[in-house]
């Protein structure tokens, strides 16, 4: 069992910055791939971003490519998600995920879920 929370979530102008963590529960995490996702009022949760368990792997939504970046500290159980040049389009909680698979980008391959962070940005 891993438990996760998020943190880091607030409102920003367009064109600032968040950082987003995400801490785990429980030594598995280190061995977990994991990702982050989004969900807008009225719209689907999306994928984000995803990094493998030893994080030399990441992978990212095109719409956040070179302005979000993954990654994660095994030593703290920990992940981030750096945002910058922040749109008011990124709008919407975020959630981070994590389960023992390849990095995916469907929210039915993970298993385990935080309860979201809201990320606010104002035009």
């Amino acid at each position: 069992q891993v438990q996760l929370v998020e943190s880091g979530g607030g409102s920003v102008q367009a064109g600032g910055s968040l950082r987003l963590s995400c801490a785990a529960s429980g030594r598995a995490f280190r061995s977990y791939a994991m990702g982050w996702f989004r969900q807008a009022p009225g719209k689907v949760r999306e994928f984000v971003a995803a990094i493998s368990w030893s994080g030399d792997s990441t992978y990212y939504a095109d719409s956040v490519k070179g302005r979000f970046t993954i990654s994660r500290d095994n030593a703290k159980n920990t992940g981030y998600l750096q945002m910058n040049s922040l749109k008011p389009e990124d709008t919407a909680v975020y959630y981070c995920a994590a389960d023992r698979i390849t990095p995916a980008w469907d929210t039915r391959e993970y298993a385990y879920w935080g309860q979201g962070t809201q990320v606010t940005v104002s035009s």
